[in-house]
């Protein structure tokens, strides 16, 4: 009989949790994020306004503009694409922040393949 209580109550529980979300605090500023790429770990760096992003990755710079959506999403456009992969957007949405790094998932505008991420706020 106590079993479908304690159920209940850690069901309720778990569905009431959010995450803590931040957003504000990491709507500008200069980020990393690493990701292993054909086995090697690559870091790029993000410096990030309220309206353009620039992304350093192995020396090179690319510059996109930013669309706020609301306080923790926001669309990238590449500013000049190098190809038809780069001229879509890229709907970013933060999901979790911590003091110094956020969680966030991003896809192609109209595609469902969503990816995961995490960046850190080093300035």
């Amino acid at each position: 009989m106590r079993y479908p209580t304690a159920l209940i109550l850690c069901l309720l529980f778990i569905s009431c949790y959010n995450p803590e979300r931040n957003c504000e605090d990491f709507k500008t500023g200069t980020f990393e994020f690493e990701v292993y790429l054909e086995g090697d770990l690559v870091k790029t760096t993000f410096i990030r306004n309220d309206t353009i992003e620039i992304e350093i990755y192995k020396d090179k710079r690319d510059t996109a503009s930013i669309r706020w959506i609301n306080d923790c999403e926001y669309i990238l456009k590449s500013l000049k694409p190098k190809n038809l992969a780069e001229e879509k957007p890229i709907h970013m949405k933060i999901i979790s922040t911590s003091n110094n790094s956020y969680t966030f998932e991003y896809k192609i505008v109209g595609k469902n393949n969503k990816q995961k991420g995490r960046g850190v706020k080093v300035d």
